[in-house]
């Protein structure tokens, strides 16, 4: 430890470890595998950085974006410690330069992103360098991200196990569950040594706010803080760029960033931030992770975050100096529904995301907590507090009722739709809405239909919303959207616990804009979803663009008519024969949730088409007569050929019957008058 403080002085100029630092950094430097989770702006990359330059060879940083990267190698060099990056958004020579000091064995700290270690040579150059240390910085990705879009997150247990070297975790967020997959993936489930900081920022002001023209808010927010370096965190690329205009336009110096931007663009943006006072950043999440820029005075969000761990994550970013700092969040049904959407477009397991589910309530219900936010924030956490009297709510307490009634009136139509339907359709039941689709299954007798007039179907959404946001129930992946009770809806529904909602809430729903214009009604929005993860899952399986399999428009069709057969699934457009041979049954099993019945070539060839019926009463005909009409002559069967052959050409004599293959006199005598029954009849 002697060394570790004499390094901590002279090269990273701290007279004195922060709280909790000096632990973490005694147990990666003796070579212990170790799990630490610091709260945002707690100095958790110094504690892999430290034993880096206290123990022999190279350490590498797995590190999940270029501009966490660039930010900390840019810190350390300034510090007088050689450290590299090897990423995509390199130059030539920087990537010459970096390989150069390796071959000199002049480098200490070798940062690089997971997709590298998929690369051929990556696993024998890093033993080549003697690497003696892995560190993991935001290791939390190694659950949210490691299911989809970065897989390769999944293979550092295994580079930890090839290379025979301790490895030191990092996180500012990770909850039980998301520990215990860091443990399982990273560590083989043996337990490292697991340090634990407190999660509290007294320092940051939390708020959030329903959309209401989300741009003049956010212009707003910026206004009344002028000057003020800030973040604002948007859902889409396209949305980061037309919101640094407005905001220039306001006066503002404002840019914008996102993963798509070229390396240099990025490299400037980054730059700028590190370097100008009261620069506006509008940004996707790719933006800001590791980045230490201790004087930022808001983060505000455009749109709802992905979980809470993603919210913290991001709000964290403001006042790491300790002086006062403000969030805001902007949130909307669409947010919502985009979020979902994501869920259940993804290629995780179901039961990864119903847990995503679970934690998009978590967020829910902070967004439209009852009481002080930062109580509800670190109960996640599994931390207690008082009421903070720094966040919106206590500046100004909610209005709530008892909303018992309400929610049990939601809760008994889904038990009674045995929990197969979201929340469009069962608001139809209370509301009393015969729908087609609710006379069709019967839901017009259900005693629930209609007993819940007294609110409008947008305040039936807001009442949804804050029932996923008490986590009284989650969507199912498995059902498509269909909300299933979880076990904190049982009290209630047996009146044994009461609930309360927020009428302030409720009563802005009634008055609310119209949401956006979506391509599918809500009920049939996570049929949708659940079909592009299908169609997602087979075009990466044979690296073909998504559209190859079928077009957007085709699924919309599926998720719109629910086909229930493979005949109903050839009547889909842009479902030719090819395709509903290649993929038919299997976009009809995440349809129905079964696979459907075997079918002969012969028959399937027919699907959709007049002919298909006809077939099938043909081919019922004969095994009707198959012994004959007292059912005791010696079996008889027309081949599927024939039965195909007569269901196109349709014969209309028996004379004409006898010409189709195989069908011989003594067939014809047996199936022919029936036959022509059929072919009469269609």
């Amino acid at each position: 430890m002697t060394q570790a403080l004499t390094l901590l002085s002279s090269v990273f100029g701290f007279p004195a470890f922060r709280p909790g630092q000096a632990e973490i950094v005694d147990a990666v430097t003796a070579g212990e595998n170790t799990l630490a989770i610091m709260p945002t702006g707690g100095g958790k990359s110094l504690c892999f950085q430290l034993p880096a330059l206290c123990r022999d060879g190279v350490t590498v940083v797995i590190s999940p974006l270029i501009a966490l990267m660039r930010d900390q190698v840019r810190g350390l060099r300034e510090a007088g410690v050689n450290a590299g990056a090897l990423t995509s958004g390199n130059t030539e020579e920087e990537t010459d330069a970096v390989f150069a000091a390796l071959q000199a064995g002049e480098m200490k700290l070798l940062y690089m992103a997971p997709e590298r270690l998929a690369l051929g040579g990556t696993a024998a150059l890093l033993r080549r360098i003697g690497v003696g240390l892995i560190a993991v910085d935001e290791a939390h990705c190694v659950s949210q991200w490691g299911h989809d879009f970065r897989p390769d997150y999944l293979a550092i247990g295994g580079l930890r196990r090839a290379l025979d070297v301790p490895l030191a975790a990092f996180t500012a967020t990770a909850d039980e569950e998301t520990r215990a997959e860091i443990v399982q993936r990273l560590f083989d489930g043996v337990a490292p040594r697991l340090f634990m900081g407190g999660f509290d920022r007294p320092n940051i002001h939390l708020a959030f706010a329903p959309k209401d023209g989300p741009r003049r808010q956010i212009l707003a927010y910026a206004g009344a803080r002028r000057g003020q370096s800030g973040i604002v965190y948007c859902a889409s690329r396209a949305k980061t760029a037309d919101l640094a205009a407005a905001l220039r336009a306001e006066g503002h110096s404002a840019c914008h960033y996102h993963g798509a931007m070229d390396p240099d663009e990025r490299r400037d943006v980054e730059r700028r931030f590190s370097q100008e006072d009261g620069l506006i950043v509008t940004a996707t999440v790719a933006f800001g992770m590791g980045v230490d820029k201790p004087d930022i005075r808001w983060v505000a969000h455009a749109d709802l975050p992905k979980s809470i761990e993603s919210y913290y994550q991001e709000i964290g970013r403001a006042g790491r100096d300790g002086a006062p700092a403000e969030t805001l969040t902007l949130y909307g049904p669409d947010d919502i529904r985009l979020r979902r959407t994501q869920i259940d477009e993804g290629l995780a397991p179901s039961d990864r995301k119903g847990a995503d589910h679970g934690r998009l309530n978590a967020l829910l219900g902070l967004a439209e907590a009852l009481g002080c936010r930062r109580q509800l924030l670190l109960a996640y956490f599994g931390e207690e507090s008082d009421p903070c009297g720094n966040c919106d709510l206590c500046d100004k307490a909610p209005d709530v009722f008892d909303g018992t009634t309400a929610v049990r009136m939601a809760l008994s139509a889904i038990l009674r739709t045995d929990e197969w339907f979201g929340a469009g359709h069962l608001t139809d039941i209370v509301m009393g809405n015969a729908t087609d689709k609710i006379r069709q299954r019967g839901h017009d007798r259900l005693p629930t239909f209609g007993v819940g007039k007294a609110y409008s179907k947008s305040q039936w959404q807001a009442i949804f919303r804050q029932m996923m946001g008490r986590d009284l129930v989650r969507p199912d992946p498995d059902r498509h959207g269909a909300l299933r009770l979880t076990q904190g809806a049982r009290p209630i529904l047996r009146g044994e616990a009461s609930v309360q909602l927020r009428r302030d809430v409720i009563k802005a729903a009634q008055s609310a804009r119209p949401a956006v214009k979506t391509l599918v009604n809500d009920e049939d929005a996570p049929l949708l979803s659940a079909l592009k993860a299908k169609r997602r899952a087979l075009a990466e399986a044979q690296r073909v663009p998504a559209y190859v399999i079928f077009a957007d428009r085709t699924l919309l069709e599926m998720a719109e008519r629910r086909p229930a057969t493979l005949d109903q699934m050839a009547g889909i457009t842009g479902v030719g024969a090819t395709k509903l041979e290649r993929y038919g049954a299997t976009f009809l099993q995440v349809i129905t949730g079964d696979a459907p019945p075997p079918m002969h070539p012969a028959r399937r060839k027919l699907a959709g088409r007049d002919a298909a019926a006809v077939f099938d009463a043909l081919n019922a005909a004969q095994m009707r007569l198959a012994r004959g009409q007292d059912g005791i002559a010696k079996p008889l069967s027309c081949t599927t050929a024939t039965l195909k052959w007569i269901a196109e050409r349709r014969p209309g004599s028996l004379s004409d019957m006898e010409r189709a293959p195989g069908m011989t006199q003594q067939k014809a005598e047996r199936f022919g008058s029936a036959f022509l029954d059929v072919l009469q009849a269609g």
